[in-house]
This record gives structure tokens, sequence and C-alpha cells, in this order.
């Protein structure tokens, strides 16, 4: 085998090298989850929270893979965004913005995190109370769980993207709630972060995309937000967005000084992942972004809005299609949650009911696993219509 083969066949999930970059970067973003869920307090700044979260991977990440012949690149894969009750996405405000929480917010934390272009991404969602969630926010948070559950089970080899798709939208009408416009699950590639076989979270006539079946060694995110609204979100201001990605395949000639630096400096720093404006500096970086994104060389991120009073939950984790079944490897624990809404439909149930592991035939004894890997032990899991809090694994 050539070099070139080899590197090749080292790219997916039948290498045991990159399952252990995935299995690492998703140990360091779980970490770096929770250690902001536990920063937010009434009257903290969001600013400083996604701050903390982005610091705890850079620092974590450079501690891992330090000595190694080849260089690797490792560190943020998308910057930690706090989005706060009808806010959709993408919140990750300036050094400047005053923003604080509040008791009872409903907040959305958003990140990811890679190893050698090996992406780990999470999203939770978290209410700023003590006791069980109830009432409206529960079945919103019940909604989006219970539809990533769903999509957990089905994205598996075999199975085609319209199958999830049409379950997922089931799910957030059991809960009286809508699947959010615009977002879709997509599968991960070194240094790619949305590849091509999409999964729609939800179908409409204006968004088609091409019949896709799931493959083992792949990686998926598994992106879910539901809103109890009427899942159109909206931008409202332009001035709110502050991550970018570079868009590689386009080019222009910039006639500002201050873009063409910026440029340059995004180049050098940011070439192929999102970022923030944050890490720009910051008056600068107002002028020039403009005519970067006004030339499309910058892909924004828009912070998204529902109606006010509007709830909106956002579950995502990453999924690794392995031979013995999917393995998630982040998410953590929902609070509890007591929905208004029960699960009676015979179709989610059997969904529910469905394994993440691959049974071997057989019997024989069970291969010890490697250190640090994380066992699923429980391949069920049950609708949220009771107190029994989340199915998600820490």
């Amino acid at each position: 085998m050539s070099d070139e083969e080899r590197e090749e066949k080292e790219l997916d999930l039948s290498s045991a090298e990159v399952v252990t970059k995935y299995k690492t970067a998703a140990e360091i973003v779980n970490k770096a989850l929770k250690l902001v869920i536990s920063e937010c307090k009434p009257k903290a700044k969001i600013v400083d929270l996604c701050e903390k979260g982005d610091s705890y991977i850079r620092e974590q990440t450079g501690n891992v893979y330090k000595n190694v012949k080849r260089k690797i690149e490792r560190g943020v894969a998308f910057p930690t965004c706090l989005s706060v009750n009808n806010l959709v996405c993408h919140f990750s405000p300036l050094a400047s913005d005053e923003a604080v929480l509040e008791e009872g917010d409903i907040l959305k934390i958003d990140m990811a995190c890679h190893i050698d272009g090996f992406i780990a991404a999470v999203a939770h969602t978290h209410v700023l109370q003590e006791g069980p969630v109830s009432g409206r926010a529960a079945d919103v948070i019940a909604a989006a769980n219970t539809a990533a559950e769903v999509a957990l089970r089905l994205v598996r080899p075999g199975k085609k993207n319209k199958d999830v798709t049409d379950a997922i939208q089931k799910v957030a009408a059991a809960y009286d709630c809508k699947i959010v416009e615009g977002v879709s699950t997509h599968p991960m590639k070194q240094f790619v972060m949305n590849g091509n076989k999409v999964v729609l979270s939800l179908s409409n006539p204006d968004t088609r995309v091409d019949e896709a079946e799931f493959e083992e060694n792949q990686v998926y995110a598994i992106d879910i937000v539901t809103s109890t609204g009427d899942g159109k979100p909206k931008l409202f201001d332009e001035k709110q967005t502050t991550i970018y990605k570079r868009a590689v395949d386009k080019s222009y000639h910039l006639k500002m000084k201050a873009s063409r630096f910026i440029f340059s400096e995004i180049s050098q720093k940011f070439p192929i992942m999102p970022f923030f404006a944050r890490a720009l500096e910051e008056k600068r970086a107002r002028l020039g972004l403009v005519e970067c994104v006004n030339h499309e060389l910058l892909q924004p991120y828009p912070v998204l809005h529902e109606k006010p009073g509007d709830y909106v939950a956002h579950i995502k984790f990453t999924v690794l299609l392995m031979p013995n079944g999917s393995d998630r490897v982040t998410s953590h624990t929902l609070q509890e949650l007591q929905p208004t809404k029960t699960i009676d439909d015979p179709d989610i149930k059997a969904w529910l009911a469905l394994g993440t592991k691959t049974k071997k035939k057989g019997g024989g004894k069970k291969k010890k696993g490697k250190k640090g890997d994380k066992v699923d032990e429980s391949a069920e899991a049950e609708p949220m219509d009771s107190t029994n809090g989340a199915t998600s694994q820490d």
C-alpha cells in the first residue's frame, strides 16, 4: 500500500487512530460544556461564558498530541455560543457587549472541538432555575431531546435520510412544537463540519436534498432545534453576527485597507474553521468584515430570532457509525423535565425502543474496551413524558 493510499484509509473510522482523535475531541468538548453550564448564573455576562468555553478547549487541546512528528492542528472547531430564550443560535457577543443571564432564562449552549480536523460538536439546552422544568419550556426541550434520540436510532447503515426527517417532524408535533427551519444533520469528515448526505430536520418544497443512505464508518452531528413558535426564525440585526467562516472557493481584490488587513489575519489564523470576531481587533474588524461578507469571502453565521415569548430548545450530539453500532460521543444530562404532553404514538415508541448497538451473532466473551472508551450500557430510551429526566449520557 502506497503512502497516499494509507493516508486516505486513515481518514475514516476504520482507523483506530481517527476514532481516538474523535473521542479525545469529544471528551474535551463535553468537559467544556459542563464547565460553561456550571458557570451559568443570574447576572453572569454571556461574553465571559463564551470565552470560558473557548479558552478551556484551547487549553486542553494544547495539552494533547504535543510530541508527534507531524504538526497536528487542534482547537476550537466552532466558537462557543450562548443563545438565550427566543434567540435560536449563533449568539457569541463581542467583548464590549454587556448582556447578562437572568433567572428563568432558557439557554442554548453550542460548541465544537477538533483534533487534527476530526470534529466533536455538541449543543445543550439548560433552564436557569432550581428544580424540575415544567410547562411549555419542558415540552420544547423534551421535543428536541426525544427527536434527537429517535434520530440516533435511525441514523444507521441501511437507513435513508428521508426516514429520519419524517420521524423528527412526527416527534415535534407530538409535543405540539415545531422543528425550526434551516437546521440540518450533516456528516462530518476531517476539517469538514457540514458534508454531503444532509438530513433535513424539516422537509418543505423550497428545500430539497438528494436521497442518501447512511454507511458504516461515517460520523454525523445530529442537530435538532425545536420551538413553541412557528419555527421560522428571522434575522433582526446584522450587527449581532460575530461568527464567520472563510469561503475558500471565493476570491476578490478588496478595496479597503482595513478589509485587506483583516482578511489576511483571518487567512493566517482561521483558514478553515469558523471563528468569532472577538479574536480580531474589534474596531478594525467591524470595518473590514463588512466588505469581506459583501463580496462573499466570508460566510456569516447570523443570530436568528423566533418571536419574543417563544421557547426554543437545541440538542446536538456527535455520533460515530461504528461496525458494532452507533456510538454517541458528545452529550450532557438534561435537567428533570415535566412536560405537559405524553407520547402515545406507537411509531415513536417503536423508534425509541430500537437499540443503538449491533447484536453480534453467537456467544463468546465480551471484548474488553480500551482504556478511556465509553461503553453505552443502555441501548434503549424512553419518551420524555414523565419525571425521569433525560436519556442523554454524561
